[in-house]
C-alpha cells in the first residue's frame, strides 16, 4: 500500500513541477560550501514521505540531485554530472554543495511530498568572489611635463561580480575629462572559472608639481572592503627654466681661503655639465656642478657666473668679496720717553670694509687714544690697539715708560696719634722709582709708588732738636729737602700741653711785635726830618718864624705823640 502511495505522489510531483514558483535568492562565496535552504527549515509536515532536490541545467532542462526518505539515514544521490560527488543534505533538509563555483549560479528546487500535500521551494543561488588586490602594471618610466602620457594599467583579477576601479592621486579620485585625464576600463572573463578581471588604463598630463605626487588604484566590490594598490611616484621630465649659482664657502671669505661655487638647474633630469665664468674667464666642468678656487686674494673679488653648456643666456650671477685688513701701528714694542716730551702715535689701516678700532690702557677701555704732547708719569702704561672687521682681527701694542729726575714735592711732619713719635712724610715724583735716604734713623718705614708718585714715611723719636734731610735718587739724578724737628722732651718741659706748632706760633707773635716797634721808630724819624727840613727852608729866606702860639703848641703836641 505504501509503495502505491509513493508512486502516486511521484506522479503528481512530475505533473505539477514548476521551477519558477516561490523563488528565493541566496548568496554564497566562491570555493566554499554552498547551503541552499529548503523553505527556511520548515519542511517536515505530518506524513512526510520524502524530500527531493532538483536543479535547472544549462540547457534549461530539469535534473535530479538527491532524495531523502525520513526512514533512511542517508540520502540517495541521483545526480550523474559534476554534482554527483559534491551534493549532500543537511539535517534541516538544506542542500549542501561543496566547493562552490560560478557554475553553481542557477535555480535549485526543494520538493517536499507528504500524504496530504506536495510543496516546491525554488532558490536562486549567486556565487560572489572578492577580486585580488589591484596592481598597477605597465608603468611609465617617466612622465613628460605638459604631455598626455599613459601612466599605467590597473588590474584587479578573478572576482565576481567584476570590481570597479578608481584611479587616485594623493588619495583624491581622478575624473576623466577627455583631455588631460583619460581613463578606459575593460572586463574579461576566464573561460574556465568564469571569474571576471577588471583592467583600467590611465592617460595623464603631468606638471612639475607632480614630482612628489603619489598615484594609486582602488578596487571597489560588493563584498568590500575597498582595496588600494601600492603608491607609485613617477619622475617628471621638463626642460631647464632657471639656473642658480651658489657660493658654498662660509662668509666672510678671507685671503687664503678657498671659494667653492655650485651651479644648479631646475630641469629634470638635471644638467650634469656647466660653464663657470670666473671674472671673465670661462671654465667648463663636466659630470659635476661644483668648481673650487684655492688660496684666493683680494684681487679675486668680483662677479662670478654659471650657465648651461648649450645656453649661455641662461645664467646666474653672484658677487664675491674677499675680505682683507692691513694695519700698521707706530710706535710698537717698548717706548721710553722723558717727562714733558711728546709722542706721536700713528695708525694706518686698509680694509675691505669699515674697520672698528678699540684702544685700551692696562686692559681698561679708552674712549680714544690720548694726546701725548706733554708726557706725564700717569700716562705711562701698556697701550693695546684692536682693529677688526667681520671675520678678521688684528691686535697691536706698545708699552710706554715715562722717565724723569726725582723732585721732592713736599716734606711734612706730624705727631703720631699717641703723641710719642714724630712721623715724617716725604712726597716726590720721578721715574724710574726713586730710592730714599733719610739723614736720621727711624722705624716703620713705609713706601708707595703709583704712576711716578712716591710717598715715603719715617717714624722717629727725637731726643733733641734736629734738622732732617730727605734725599731721593734714581739713575737720572737726585733731589733733597730739609725739615726742622724739635725734641719731644723740650716741648714737654716748656709747655706739656703745647705742641711744636704752638712754639712756632709764639715765635711769629714776637716777630710781629718787634716789627711794629721798628715801624713806629721809622715814622718818628721821618716826621723829625720833615720838621727839620721845614725850618731849614725858613732860614734860607732870612725871615723869622711867623708861626702863632697855637701852631707851636700843636706841633709840640704832635711831637709828644710820636
Amino acid at each position: 500500500m505504501q509503495s502505491v502511495i509513493y508512486l502516486f505522489g511521484a506522479l503528481i510531483a512530475a505533473l505539477m513541477f514548476s521551477p519558477g514558483s516561490c523563488k528565493q535568492t541566496v548568496t554564497a562565496l566562491y570555493g566554499e560550501t554552498i547551503e541552499v535552504p529548503c523553505n527556511e527549515g520548515n519542511n517536515k509536515p505530518e506524513g512526510l514521505i520524502f524530500t527531493k532536490w532538483k536543479y535547472i541545467k544549462d540547457d534549461d532542462s530539469a535534473g535530479d540531485l538527491l532524495v531523502k526518505h525520513p526512514q533512511k539515514d542517508e540520502a540517495t544521490v541521483s545526480a550523474t554530472d559534476g554534482y554527483k560527488n559534491r551534493v549532500s543534505i543537511a539535517e534541516n533538509s538544506s542542500l549542501l554543495i561543496a566547493q562552490g563555483s560560478l557554475a553553481d549560479q542557477r535555480v535549485f528546487t526543494c520538493m517536499v511530498v507528504s500524504l496530504t500535500n506536495l510543496e516546491e521551494y525554488s532558490v536562486e543561488v549567486k556565487v560572489y568572489k572578492i577580486p585580488s588586490a589591484p596592481v598597477i602594471k605597465n608603468k611609465a618610466k617617466e612622465l613628460e611635463n605638459g604631455k598626455l602620457t599613459t601612466l599605467g594599467e590597473c588590474v584587479a583579477e578573478s572576482g565576481n561580480p567584476a570590481a570597479d576601479l578608481i584611479w587616485m592621486k594623493n588619495n583624491q579620485p581622478l575624473m576623466d575629462d577627455g583631455k588631460t585625464i583619460i581613463i578606459k576600463s575593460t572586463v574579461t572573463k576566464d573561460p574556465a572559472t568564469h571569474l571576471s578581471s577588471t583592467s583600467s588604463s590611465l592617460q595623464y598630463t603631468a606638471s612639475k608639481e607632480d614630482m612628489a605626487s603619489q598615484f594609486t588604484c582602488m578596487a571597489k566590490h560588493v563584498l568590500g572592503p575597498d582595496q588600494v594598490s601600492s603608491a607609485e611616484i613617477f619622475p617628471i621630465h621638463y626642460p631647464t627654466e632657471k639656473v642658480s649659482l651658489q657660493v658654498l664657502s662660509p662668509s666672510p671669505i678671507r685671503e687664503g681661503d678657498n671659494i667653492t661655487l655650485k651651479c644648479q638647474a631646475d630641469g629634470n633630469p638635471p644638467p650634469t655639465s656647466f660653464n663657470f665664468n670666473i671674472k671673465g674667464q670661462r671654465v667648463t666642468v663636466t659630470n659635476k656642478d661644483i668648481y673650487t678656487i684655492t688660496g684666493v686674494t683680494r684681487a679675486d673679488s668680483g662677479v662670478y657666473k654659471c650657465s648651461l653648456l648649450n645656453k649661455d643666456e641662461m645664467e646666474s650671477t653672484q658677487i664675491v668679496t674677499v675680505s682683507f685688513l692691513d694695519v700698521s701701528l707706530s710706535p710698537k714694542g717698548n717706548v721710553v720717553k722723558k717727562v714733558g716730551e711728546s709722542l706721536v702715535v700713528s695708525l694706518e689701516k686698509n680694509s675691505s670694509a669699515e674697520a672698528k678700532v678699540t684702544w685700551t690702557k692696562d686692559k681698561r677701555t679708552l674712549d680714544k687714544l690720548p694726546s701725548f704732547s706733554n708726557l706725564t708719569y700717569s700716562e705711562a702704561g701698556l697701550y693695546e690697539c684692536d682693529v677688526s672687521i667681520e671675520g678678521i682681527r688684528r691686535t697691536f701694542f706698545f708699552k710706554l715708560t715715562v722717565e724723569g729726575t726725582p723732585k721732592i714735592r713736599s716734606l711734612t711732619k706730624h705727631r703720631s696719634t699717641d703723641g710719642k713719635h714724630k712721623v715724617l712724610t716725604c712726597e716726590a715724583e720721578g721715574s724710574p722709582q726713586p730710592d730714599v735716604l733719610w739723614s736720621v734713623n727711624g722705624t716703620n718705614d713705609q713706601m708707595s709708588y703709583v704712576q711716578g708718585k712716591a710717598t715715603y714715611k719715617l717714624t722717629v723719636v727725637p731726643s733733641k732738636n734736629l734738622t732732617v734731610t730727605c734725599e731721593v735718587t734714581n739713575k737720572l739724578g737726585s733731589d733733597k729737602k730739609d725739615i726742622s724737628v724739635f725734641s719731644l722732651f723740650e716741648e714737654e718741659k716748656a709747655s706739656p700741653d703745647k705742641s711744636e706748632g704752638g712754639a712756632e706760633q709764639a715765635k711769629v707773635i714776637v716777630g710781629v711785635v718787634v716789627g711794629l716797634i721798628i715801624a713806629a721808630a721809622l715814622v718818628g724819624l721821618i716826621y723829625w726830618l720833615y720838621i727839620k727840613k721845614s725850618r731849614q727852608g725858613s732860614w734860607k729866606t732870612g725871615e723869622k718864624e711867623a708861626g702863632t702860639s697855637e701852631e707851636s703848641k700843636k706841633l709840640e703836641e704832635n711831637n709828644h705823640k710820636v
